[in-house]
């Protein structure tokens, strides 16, 4: 049995975290950490904050540096490399932006289903750049973290009770098919849900919406070890990247692929578009360009020639990086519903630039190959070219 781990500055926190250390320490292993940054002397916790910031790469002395700013962005690295040293049961934290900022980016960095607890004063707002791809369950503190009272003892009482109750009530271990992971948008919907469907007898399919967060988890269960292989349907985060659309994945979108040698099959699912909000938010440098809109939130953008070869390039650059097994498949019939004979995004100039590109840049191997298949992705065909094209790769 490993312990769970509540962690938060004790210099300012200490009340707080010790009466949640108390909770669950009456059902399970408890150790406290401290993750002031002041340098000050002692703090009661079991592990002190001069023995978390030795795990700094570059020591102590880069953590307790006299400034707020620099001293919360070392600890918070140093405290994730704390945590790769522990057997972690769990993870509790609370505080205000500063403490959530100390204690969110070590959770990240656990696999996903460990569990993770942050009380925080911001969890009520846009929380996605503490939560980012991963499962940590953020509870507002409603009060400041400013000292126990009858509503913070409530709260945190009931973040501390669902941190044990994750820990102390496991799922049972009913699932032996291995994990495969697809990527999905609503304009690959049909092509993803029968590829996930004729795979389920064998596999157990984890279906991601290509929303820049849907990658990035994808990214995160490969990295974590969690998936046998992949499906990327649907790289369209990709042109987001590219155009300043707001579902990028980012720049490390496929890094994780290279980093594991996880099996991969791509295609170019619904890189025709770019999206999005309501579409007075197009910005003003696209608003004569091809428009779609889906909803009244979202407006999507036809992807240009210039747009898809730098597409193209990005994605070969990536490619390129893999040394595992892959296979990448162009669907020359077109790449979402929206791209298909006498639809509002059909344009096989763009389709052409953008497919030329891959095959032209992506360094082919007997394990790395580009295959042209001639059906928009949605087809039963293409459906068939990439589970056949997935069995090469996974070897089953």
């Amino acid at each position: 049995m490993g312990s769970a781990y509540v962690a938060g500055t004790f210099d300012t926190k200490g009340a707080e975290l010790g009466y949640v250390a108390g909770l669950i320490g009456r059902e399970h292993p408890v150790v406290t950490v401290d993750l002031s940054t002041t340098g000050e002397g002692p703090s009661g916790a079991d592990v002190s904050a001069s023995e978390v910031a030795a795990h700094h790469p570059d020591g102590a002395a880069a953590v307790f540096t006299g400034d707020r700013g620099s001293a919360v962005t070392a600890m918070a690295t140093a405290f994730a490399r704390f945590l790769r040293t522990r057997d972690v049961d769990g993870v509790i934290g609370l505080g205000g932006s500063g403490g959530t900022a100390l204690v969110t980016p070590a959770m990240r960095e656990l696999p996903v289903g460990v569990p993770k607890v942050m009380v925080s004063t911001v969890a009520s707002g846009d929380v996605s750049g503490y939560v980012g791809a991963t499962d940590i369950a953020m509870f507002p503190s409603v009060t400041d973290v400013a000292g126990l009272n009858r509503i913070s003892r409530r709260i945190l009482a009931n973040a501390a009770h669902a941190l044990l109750g994750a820990i102390s009530h496991p799922l049972p271990q009913v699932e032996d098919r291995p994990a495969v992971a697809l990527s999905m948008f609503g304009v690959t919907t049909p092509c993803v849900t029968a590829a996930a469907e004729k795979l389920a007898a064998d596999f157990d399919p984890l279906v991601f919406h290509a929303t820049g967060t849907g990658g990035r988890a994808l990214e995160k269960l490969v990295d974590d070890g969690l998936v046998r292989a992949v499906l990327d349907i649907t790289t369209t985060e990709v042109c987001d990247l590219v155009a300043g659309g707001v579902m990028s994945a980012g720049e490390q979108r496929l890094d994780a692929i290279a980093r594991t040698r996880v099996p991969y099959v791509g295609s170019c699912g619904a890189l025709d578009m770019v999206n999005f909000g309501a579409r007075d938010t197009v910005p003003e440098r696209y608003r004569d360009r091809t428009l779609y809109v889906h909803n009244p939130q979202v407006t999507l953008m036809r992807t240009s020639p210039e747009e898809c070869r730098e597409i193209g390039s990005f994605i070969a650059r990536k490619l390129n990086a893999c040394q595992g097994p892959v296979r990448f498949l162009l669907p020359i019939g077109g790449v979402s519903m929206l791209d298909a004979p006498d639809q509002p995004f059909h344009d096989p100039e763009a389709d052409a630039v953008l497919f030329d590109t891959i095959e032209r840049e992506v360094e082919q191997t007997e394990d790395r190959r580009v295959l042209r298949v001639d059906n928009n992705v949605n087809d039963e065909e293409f459906v068939t070219a990439l589970l056949a094209a997935f069995r090469e790769v996974v070897g089953d």
